[in-house]
């Protein structure tokens, strides 16, 4: 499986952006995938994760304003950030779950300035 993150960008706090992964090859196999950020000197930490059911879990810093779907057909998962704040600043990626393996998308920046 191979992603693609894309969307990021810099955005003033209180704004909106929307970020898409799209996924190719086995794509089949997924079990989940994620939105993970990651802040400098810090380790990646979940954001959200969508299952191939459709079930979302959310970290509690983005409940209320992340917005996690997907688009089977498409094999596309998107999230949707809204309300931004200068503490959501960081590099996004996305990431598949597999019963046998694990893959990440490269990541993209989002910058809120205050």
């Amino acid at each position: 499986v191979q992603l693609q993150a894309s969307g990021g960008g810099l955005v003033q706090a209180g704004g909106s952006l929307r970020l898409s992964c799209a996924a190719s090859g086995d794509t089949g196999s997924i079990r989940a995938i994620g939105w993970y950020r990651q802040f400098p000197g810090k380790q990646r930490a979940a954001v959200a994760v969508i299952s191939s059911s459709g079930n979302t879990v959310y970290a509690d810093s983005v409940k209320g304003r992340f917005t996690i779907s997907r688009d089977n057909a498409k094999n596309m998962v998107y999230l949707q950030m809204n309300s931004l704040k200068p503490e959501d600043t960081a590099v996004y990626s996305c990431n598949a779950q597999a019963n046998t393996f694990a893959a990440w998308g490269q990541g993209t920046q989002v910058t809120v300035s205050s």
